[in-house]
């Protein structure tokens, strides 16, 4: 017995959907709104934000130890202009600029400009560092919960080297994340 066969012919196959535009133009709307908001918070991550009064005074409030464990009270430093360098030993670029701001330092130490480096690292790291690498201007160490203190001034991403300038009436005339260069200093440091 032969097996049976259908008689109907085959059904043609079948042809694609066409696409809407109103679906495309939804999925194209998510996608770009999608694209802005990731921009705008990647800008807020990753760009500082402005440092708050609360910050210089926290910072002004804070005593942090040198590498010897001798006390560096940051209040000492309020009414003058000041340069905070925040850095670590195994930082290239902090590392890179450290003989800048020690130039620095001297040159304006007599207009009353102090600079003080905060080390995002352990005091042995540091105490081995500064064997190495001359400073003239004080170092502190304040491990890595330095960081926090970063992040108050702006440092939202708390990446090294980040320096700020405080004047002597407390306001941040300055913020650099990245290795600062002696004439962007200059610019906001007192002229005489």
């Amino acid at each position: 017995m032969k097996p049976s066969t259908s008689s109907a012919p085959p059904s043609p196959p079948s042809a694609p959907q066409p696409v809407r535009r109103g679906r495309l133009w939804f999925w194209l709307a998510i996608a770009v709104a999608a694209a802005i908001a990731g921009a705008v918070v990647g800008h807020r991550v990753f760009s500082p934000q402005p440092a708050s009064d609360q910050a210089v005074e926290a910072l002004y409030r804070t005593e942090l130890p040198d590498a010897d464990g001798k006390p560096i009270r940051m209040d000492a430093l309020r009414g003058k202009t000041v340069v905070v360098n925040f850095w670590a030993p195994w930082c290239g670029p902090c590392v890179e600029e450290m003989p800048d701001l020690t130039a620095l330092h001297k040159e304006y130490q007599s207009r009353g400009v102090e600079f003080v480096g905060i080390g995002i690292d352990s005091a042995s790291n540091i105490r081995e560092f500064v064997q190495k690498v001359p400073v003239a201007y004080p170092l502190a160490v304040a491990g890595f919960a330095g960081t926090e203190l970063t992040r108050s001034f702006g440092n939202a991403a708390g990446g090294l080297p980040y320096t700020v300038v405080i004047d002597p009436d407390g306001v941040v005339r300055m913020r650099k994340m990245g290795r600062v260069m002696p004439d962007e200093l200059r610019a906001v440091l007192p002229k005489g």
